[in-house]
């Protein structure tokens, strides 16, 4: 990753272009997407580890430039994924998503 406090962050960075392709991945993420080649994933589009369900998913996000966020659970282990455009000089560039585990009961506060 370019930013060197990225790389080492407990929690999944994964970062495309435009059109989804991989452009960056912190050291989290290429263990997270080990079984479908780690790091070897830079240069390839990021919808060829996801399932149709989600690729269509991230068609919408890339189309609309809407965030998406959701939990998941696997194997016990629950986990709160981000996915946003990000921006270069006030241009669309891509996609990152983060992926973090998180505690399957969390706190929750309304503030005011």
């Amino acid at each position: 990753m370019s930013s060197r406090w990225v790389k080492e962050l407990p929690f999944a960075v994964t970062v495309t272009d435009k059109i989804g392709n991989i452009i960056e991945m912190n050291d989290r993420s290429v263990e997270i997407f080990e079984k479908y080649g780690g790091r070897t994933l830079i240069g390839k589009n990021v919808k060829d580890i996801h399932s149709d369900c989600a690729c269509k998913k991230i068609t919408e996000i890339i189309e609309t430039k809407t965030a998406n966020s959701y939990t998941i659970e696997k194997k016990g282990v629950k986990k709160l994924v981000y996915q946003t455009p990000w921006y270069q000089d006030g241009e669309y560039a891509g996609l990152i998503e983060l992926s973090m585990v998180i505690p399957v009961e969390m706190p929750h506060y309304v503030r005011t």
